[in-house]
C-alpha cells in the first residue's frame, strides 16, 4: 500500500470512529440514558455484575432527589435537603459518568450523541429519563409561580418549598388543588398535599373560612376502584369538593384567576375561578429528547415503546427501558420502578446470553395516599387496576401505620436498597404474608 493510500486510509477510520467534535467514539458494554431512580438501581446491578469500565450513565445533573418525600416538605414534615444526595454518592464507582444530556438516539448503530456533540457506542442500552415536567404549557404559570407567593407546586425542586410558607400565610378564602390532562407521576400526590393542607388549616383556624376545590381532568378521584371509593370518603369527610373534566389552562396571578378547560364541552367552554391558594400539579410529557426523535424507538406519545412485561424494546432487541419515561400502561411511581427493574435485568442478562427474555411484570405498582399528618392509604396495583396489597389487612382504610412506613421506613429502603440494585419490589414479602396464596 502507498504511503498516499495509508493516509487515505487514516484519515476514513478517523471519521469513522469520531464525532464532528472531534473527540473519539467511547465504546461500553451497556449504557444507562438517565441517573434517577431507574437508572442508578439498574447501573448497581450491572456493575456488580460486569465491573469498571463496561457500564456508563449519562446524567448531567448534580444532586439526586428523592421526589417523594416532597409532598411531606410541601406540608412542613422534611425539609427539601432530606431529599437530597450528591449524584457522585449513589451512582456505582465502578461506572464511567457521562455529565451532559442525552441529544439524540441512533438504534441502528448502536450510538447515543450527548449534548457535547460526543458520541457514545453500546452494545445494550437501557433508557431511563424520567417524565418531564412543562411548566409553560399552562399560560401564566411560570410567571405565577415567580411573582405570587400563594401559588405553588410540589412537582419542581425550585418550587416546593414555597408551599408550606402559603400554607402559613393563608387566612381563608378559595383553595384549588388540581390534575393535569397528561400522564403523571405519583398521580396522588395532588391530592395529598391536599388532605394535609386541609388539616394544617383546621389546626390553625382558618379551614371555617375556606372553600376548598379538588379540580381534576379524570372522571374519577383515583383510578383504582377500591382506593376511590375511600378517598371519596376522605373528601366528603373533609368537605373538599371534586369537581371532574376540568383541566387548568391558564394563571393569571394579577388578578387571581385560574382558567379551566371543561373537557366534556364540545365548544371548548372555560370556567374561571378566583383563587386566594393555588397548588398546581403541572402537564407533563415524555422527554424532548425522546418525543423529537427521528429513530422509530417511542410510541404516538413520544414515550419508550417497550414490552410491558420483559421491559425489552419493542423493535431494538438491545434496548430496554423503566420508569417514567416507557409506554408501560401502569402509574409513574418509584414503587413502580422497584417492580421493574429487578426484571429489566434478567431480561438484559438473557438476551446478552442469546435467550429470549421470560420476564413477566404484573405491573406493580404503589402510592401511599396520605391523608392528613397522621394517617394514610397504602394504594397497591397491578396493571389491571386490581389491588395487589403486601400487608394481611385492608390497606383500603387510613392507618397511622401506613403514615410512618411513607415517612420513616420507605425513604431508608430508597436510599439503601432500591438505588443499590437490592430492592425489586414486595412480591416475595407479599407471598410470605398472605402464606403464598397471593400473587
Amino acid at each position: 500500500m502507498s504511503s498516499r493510500a495509508g493516509r487515505a486510509l487514516f484519515v476514513q477510520l478517523v471519521r469513522k470512529y469520531s464525532n464532528a467534535s472531534g473527540k473519539d467514539v467511547k465504546h461500553y458494554k451497556l449504557v444507562i440514558a438517565g441517573g434517577g431512580t431507574g437508572g442508578c438501581s439498574v447501573a448497581a446491578r450491572a456493575c456488580r455484575a460486569l465491573g469498571a469500565g463496561k457500564v456508563a450513565v449519562i446524567e448531567p445533573a448534580e444532586y439526586h432527589y428523592y421526589q417523594p418525600m416532597w409532598t411531606l416538605v410541601g406540608a412542613g414534615i422534611k425539609k427539601v435537603d432530606q431529599s437530597a444526595m450528591p449524584m457522585s454518592e449513589v451512582l456505582p464507582k465502578q461506572c464511567d459518568r457521562h455529565k451532559e444530556h442525552v441529544s439524540a438516539f441512533d438504534p441502528d448503530n448502536n450510538t447515543v450523541t450527548l449534548s457535547n456533540g460526543q458520541k457514545i457506542s453500546y452494545d445494550y442500552l437501557v433508557i431511563a429519563l424520567g417524565i418531564q415536567i412543562n411548566l409553560h404549557k399552562v399560560d401564566g404559570l411560570v410567571e405565577a409561580l415567580k411573582a405570587d407567593p400563594m401559588v405553588c407546586c410540589n412537582y419542581v425542586r425550585d418550587t416546593v418549598e414555597k408551599t408550606y410558607p402559603a400554607l402559613q400565610k393563608f387566612q381563608g378564602g378559595t383553595a384549588i388543588f388540581t390534575f393535569p390532562n397528561t400522564p403523571i407521576k405519583c398521580a396522588g400526590a395532588p391530592q395529598k398535599i391536599m388532605y394535609l393542607a386541609d388539616e394544617f388549616w383546621r389546626k390553625n383556624g382558618v379551614r371555617d373560612k375556606t372553600e376548598i376545590l379538588y379540580n381534576t381532568s379524570l372522571g374519577v378521584i383515583f383510578g383504582v376502584k377500591k382506593y376511590a371509593a375511600s378517598l371519596l370518603e376522605v373528601a366528603k369527610k373533609k368537605d373538599i369538593k371534586v369537581n371532574y373534566k376540568r383541566n387548568l389552562v391558564a394563571v393569571d396571578h394579577n388578578k387571581k384567576l385560574a382558567t379551566f378547560k371543561l373537557l366534556e364541552s364540545e365548544s371548548g367552554e372555560e370556567e374561571t375561578y378566583k383563587y386566594d391558594f393555588l397548588h398546581v400539579a403541572p402537564p407533563m410529557s415524555a422527554p424532548d429528547t425522546l418525543k423529537n426523535s427521528t429513530s422509530p424507538i417511542t410510541d404516538a406519545a413520544g414515550f419508550l415503546d417497550v414490552n410491558k412485561e420483559t421491559l425489552q424494546h419493542n423493535k431494538y432487541p438491545n434496548i430496554f427501558g423503566l420508569g417514567d419515561c416507557t409506554s408501560v400502561p401502569t402509574s409513574k411511581t418509584a414503587a413502580a420502578v422497584a417492580g421493574q427493574n429487578k426484571i429489566l435485568y434478567r431480561s438484559l442478562k438473557q438476551v446478552m446470553a442469546g435467550q429470549s427474555p421470560d420476564g413477566q411484570y404484573d405491573g406493580y405498582t404503589s402510592c401511599p395516599l396520605i391523608t392528613g399528618y397522621h394517617s394514610c392509604i397504602l394504594a397497591e396495583f397491578d396493571f389491571d387496576g386490581q389491588p395487589l396489597e403486601t400487608f394481611p389487612f385492608n390497606q383500603g382504610k387510613e392507618r397511622r401505620s401506613m403514615l410512618h412506613l411513607k415517612r420513616d421506613v420507605m425513604p431508608e429502603m430508597y436510599w439503601r436498597m432500591l438505588l443499590t440494585g437490592r430492592w425489586g419490589g414486595p412480591k416475595p414479602y407479599r407471598k410470605i404474608m398472605h402464606l403464598g396464596m397471593s400473587r
